[in-house]
Order: C-alpha cells, then sequence, then structure tokens
C-alpha cells in the first residue's frame, strides 16, 4: 500500500466518522422531543459502517491498478431504532393521550455521549494516521533532495 493510499483510507474513516458524530448530535438534541413531522416521538438514529474501495486521488490510474485493493469505510445506511417509546405521565402536556401519557424517545442521552466520545476518538486516531503518513512523505521528499 502506497503512502497517499493510507491517506485515503484515514480519509475515508474520517468521513464516516464525522457523519457518525452528526447523528449523534443530533440523536442528544432531540432526546427529549415528543412530535416529529412523522408524528410521534423523535427515533433515535445510528450509522451502519461497511467497508468501501477507497478512490486514490493522488496516484495515477496506471499506478492504481498495479496496487493491491485498499478498504476504507463508509456508511451503508442509517438504521432507526423501532423500539417503543417511553411513556410518562404527564396529564398536561399538549402531546398526551386521553390517559394523560406522553411518549418520549427510548434511548439514553448519556449513552450518546459515550459514543459520541467513541467517535470523536476514531476521528482523532485518523487524523494521528493522516499526519503520520504526512511526516513520512516530507521526509522521504527531505531524503530525496540530498
Amino acid at each position: 500500500m502506497s503512502l497517499f493510499n493510507s491517506m485515503s483510507v484515514s480519509a475515508s474513516g474520517m468521513s464516516a466518522q464525522r457523519f457518525r458524530t452528526e447523528l449523534l448530535a443530533q440523536n442528544i438534541a432531540n432526546s427529549e422531543t415528543t412530535r416529529t413531522e412523522e408524528g410521534g416521538p423523535y427515533r433515535h438514529q445510528d450509522a451502519v459502517f461497511q467497508s468501501a474501495p477507497v478512490t486514490h486521488p493522488f496516484s495515477s490510474s496506471f499506478q492504481s491498478s498495479l496496487d493491491e485493493s485498499n478498504s476504507g469505510v463508509a456508511v451503508s445506511e442509517v438504521q432507526i431504532d423501532d423500539r417503543e417509546p417511553i411513556r410518562r405521565y404527564m396529564p398536561g402536556h399538549p402531546d398526551a393521550d386521553e390517559k394523560g401519557y406522553v411518549a418520549f424517545p427510548n434511548f439514553s442521552p448519556i449513552e450518546e455521549m459515550v459514543d459520541l466520545m467513541g467517535a470523536s476518538r476514531s476521528f482523532s486516531a485518523n487524523v494521528t494516521a493522516m499526519n503520520a503518513v504526512k511526516d513520512m512523505i516530507s521526509k522521504s521528499i527531505d531524503l530525496l533532495r540530498g
């Protein structure tokens, strides 16, 4: 695997973790939302990753055809949670049913924060890998200058 291909793999990981971070932030922001456009409470969303071939924007077509295929990561789908909402007795709430119960999203914002920290660390790990490759390329250029 060439150094430029390594950068492409890290870039795909950063892109996937950025998307996951956006979903997690949206989940946290809507953890108490009882009414959506679709009707009912907000539904938890989660990104599903899969292996995906990476593009090689820095290398020639001939060189990339000689290299073994490299896999990065991509978001294959967004899963929407189908669990039953949590029902709380709140008779004065505008979204209360005839018995006085309000449907709330069925997920923990604390778990979402923990997942957000994990996504942030994964993103940082990809940045570190990309910086290491960048340093290797820079040192290679310095060596060739002689």
